[in-house]
């Protein structure tokens, strides 16, 4: 390349970037429904900036459309990036320190045409209007889930269009849409305790819970626990100080006395429970058993491969 283009090179290079300021807005509004983080949504429309000042872009037919795919994948990319590190940006929540005690993806590159959906402006504007709730359901879905579901119902991309980039059938796709709806619309029995506790009712005790064992209140926690609630870590959480078994209402009150502090709700596998997140990276999570009405076993998991599993997503 020319170090030192001429005055037609640098018009055209201010005439594509005029351009693509046309697109901006709906390509963060696209990046930040998919990612749900202001800084990762910046990251990804820069990338597409980048890719596009590399591309002749006379063999692009619709510009609006190969930018959106490129945004799409970039942020898939780092979705799933981030779900193999289990980290979560930095900028969807706040996270309070709970020290333990004792010792010790898709092909890159952009796919031409596609009209991704009609009217974008007025789509960016309904995808904004999402609060932070729905960016909390949005993160109890698996990457390829998020961003069928986001450009599909959030932006009125045809699945025919979705399928590429997230490497499925356009069928495959329409079902990825479909769960990820049902688990928004909270209409997933996924979501519900085995004994029939609705997600709400499951979120008010926990966080009854956490206030009255911050709070040092055994008499609330007499309500909330069964009586033969069981406290269970694995081997990863024993390592770090937490004894194998605890059962019993006195002993379980004890042992969660200094211990809560720093715990914060989250999701698990979406349902509600809580995690002890230094900086923003799952540590310890705290998985509930509700029957009843009341919590009968709280599992500490600190094992890699099992918060992985648990798809943990801060509230």
């Amino acid at each position: 390349m020319d170090p030192h283009p001429t005055g037609h090179q640098q018009d055209g290079q201010r005439g594509l970037a005029e351009c693509f300021e046309t697109h901006r807005s709906r390509l963060r509004a696209v990046a930040h429904r998919i990612l749900g983080s202001a800084g990762e949504a910046d990251d990804a429309v820069q990338e597409a900036w980048l890719r596009l000042s590399r591309t002749d872009t006379e063999q692009v037919e619709n510009l609006g459309g190969w930018l959106t795919t490129v945004v799409a994948r970039v942020s898939l990319n780092m979705l799933r990036s981030r779900s193999t590190r289990r980290e979560l940006p930095l900028d969807s929540g706040s996270a309070g320190p709970w020290e333990p005690p004792g010792p010790g993806g898709a092909a890159e590159g952009p796919a031409g045409g596609g009209s991704f959906g009609a009217e974008p402006e007025d789509a960016a504007v309904r995808a904004d209007s999402v609060g932070l709730a729905m960016l909390v359901v949005l993160d109890t879905l698996s990457p390829a889930e998020r961003l069928a579901f986001v450009l599909h119902d959030m932006f009125g991309v045809p699945f025919d269009e979705i399928a590429p980039i997230v490497e499925r059938t356009p069928a495959a796709t329409r079902q990825l849409a479909s769960r990820a709806r049902r688990r928004v619309r909270g209409t997933d029995p996924g979501t519900a305790s085995p004994d029939g506790t609705s997600p709400g009712r499951r979120r008010e005790i926990i966080d009854a819970f956490l206030a009255a064992a911050r709070g040092g209140g055994f008499e609330a926690l007499l309500t909330l626990l069964d009586p033969e609630v069981v406290v269970r870590a694995d081997s990863v959480a024993v390592a770090i100080g937490a004894a194998p078994e605890i059962r019993g209402v006195p002993a379980v009150s004890e042992f969660l006395r200094g211990r809560s502090a720093g715990a914060r709700p989250a999701l698990l596998g979406g349902a509600s429970g809580l995690v002890w997140a230094p900086g923003g990276r799952v540590k310890v999570a705290w998985s509930f058993t509700i029957t009843g009405g009341r919590i009968a076993a709280i599992d500490l998991v600190a094992d890699e491969e099992e918060l992985d599993a648990l798809q943990v997503v801060l509230l």
